[in-house]
């Protein structure tokens, strides 16, 4: 069976070449008995490779049983996969069969393989190997012939160094993996996605389908797309049924979507402690206050040297640290490509009174006036020798260097 009959077989939408290997991979691994880890995010539909992978193979007329480990109590999902003795427990008034036992000759598919107790993946890497199980509450080794595809959206190889995960089970369910692409791999897709979920609710609904305009489909194909296929799905259904005005612009589309928290911007943390919870904008106000704090100490450093040494003297090592730190905040922003535009900072409505005064105009251009004025004096003392000049200014010759651009000194 091709690709194309494979997806109008299961109801897979979209022509995505990750998507397309995926499923190629399934297909070319169903008639075998091979265990199969299906791994993606969440939501992007890893439940359909099981389903391809079983109806494709010789054990399409076997019993098929989808498992969420993630769903089950760890104290009773060893009796739930193998069954348990009557009297094994409290409430186990009877013998019963568990998953292995009753899909014998049939696909088993542990979703959330990564939940799984290790315990129980003990017990897991014993049917794998051998296909056999005990109960629980029994001695008494149980044969089954059972085909076990696996899926998770957690990093596995992770799990196994935090010893969450056993790395002998990990080699032996990752016989052939299979990856699902998330919608930001297969964004081609996105637009095809939501008109045939606006279709079907439309036929479910008994409404007319949704018409995206063209800047309403930029930014649905560029959304970050965190809940994948599922969440897509979710906030068609949403529009479909909230909207009267069938076509969609951008100013509704933005309406039913979250906030992105995926950033592009750099940010600051402190790994040492992440229970205080800051959000981006807290810490960028930190760094403006603190910057603020800087610049009013080196302000008034600056003005003691001018008032007592009339710019001649030397600056004494606290004030090379002032200055240093002063030069080494802003090179940050410059140096790795993170511009930090403080004037336009000032202007945004949403610093409202805590920052609109960080600093004033006429502040800024007085301490450049001094700063520059102080670089002028130390390249004049070493007759334009920047490293010496650097050094009598506490900063570095490349920031030295950077300065004599900005303030256009020749020497």
């Amino acid at each position: 069976m091709n690709i194309q009959s494979i997806k109008q077989r299961f109801e897979i939408i979209g022509n995505s070449p990750l998507l397309n290997r995926a499923i190629e991979i399934a297909s070319q691994v169903a008639p075998t008995d091979i265990t199969v880890l299906i791994t993606g995010e969440s939501g992007v539909g890893k439940e359909v490779f099981p389903k391809i992978i079983h109806q494709l193979s010789a054990r399409k007329h076997g019993p098929y049983i989808a498992i969420n480990c993630g769903a089950i109590p760890e104290g009773t999902i060893d009796s739930e996969l193998f069954g348990h003795e009557k009297g094994s427990f409290t409430d186990a008034h009877e013998s019963r069969k568990g998953y292995f036992e009753v899909a014998n000759n049939g696909t088993i598919f542990l979703d959330e393989v990564a939940e799984l107790p290790l315990s129980t993946q003990v017990r897991l890497l014993r049917v794998l190997e051998s296909g056999e199980f005990m109960k629980v509450g029994s001695s008494k080794a149980v044969k089954t012939n059972v085909r076990v595809v696996a899926a998770t959206n957690v990093d596995i190889l992770q799990a196994i160094q935090k010893g969450k995960f056993r790395e002998d089970l990990y080699y032996r369910l990752n016989s052939v993996p299979i990856s699902v692409p998330s919608l930001k791999d297969r964004k081609q897709d996105i637009d095809l996605l939501f008109r045939r979920f606006a279709s079907d609710f439309a036929e479910k609904y008994h409404m007319p389908s949704l018409q995206l305009e063209e800047q309403a489909r930029q930014y649905l194909t560029n959304y970050h797309w965190q809940g994948n296929v599922r969440q897509l799905k979710n906030i068609t259904e949403q529009i479909s049924i909230i909207e009267r005005d069938r076509d969609i612009t951008l100013e509704t589309l933005v309406k039913y979507l979250p906030e992105i928290n995926h950033r592009e911007l750099p940010v600051l943390v402190d790994k040492s402690d992440t229970s205080q919870g800051f959000s981006e904008r807290e810490l960028l106000y930190k760094v403006l206050f603190d910057m603020k704090q800087d610049i009013h100490d080196l302000k008034k450093i600056i003005a003691e040297i001018t008032q007592t040494t009339g710019m001649n003297a030397n600056i004494n090592h606290k004030q090379k640290t002032f200055i240093n730190k002063y030069n080494q905040d802003f090179d940050a922003f410059i140096d790795e490509d993170k511009e930090f535009e403080v004037q336009n900072a000032y202007d945004e409505k949403s610093f409202h009174e805590p920052t609109k005064n960080i600093i004033e105009a006429e502040e800024i251009l007085s301490l450049q006036k001094k700063e520059m004025d102080l670089i002028k004096k130390a390249v004049e003392k070493y007759k334009g020798k920047r490293k010496k000049a650097a050094a009598e200014l506490g900063i570095s010759e490349r920031t030295l260097y950077r300065k004599l651009k900005e303030f256009e000194i020749n020497i």
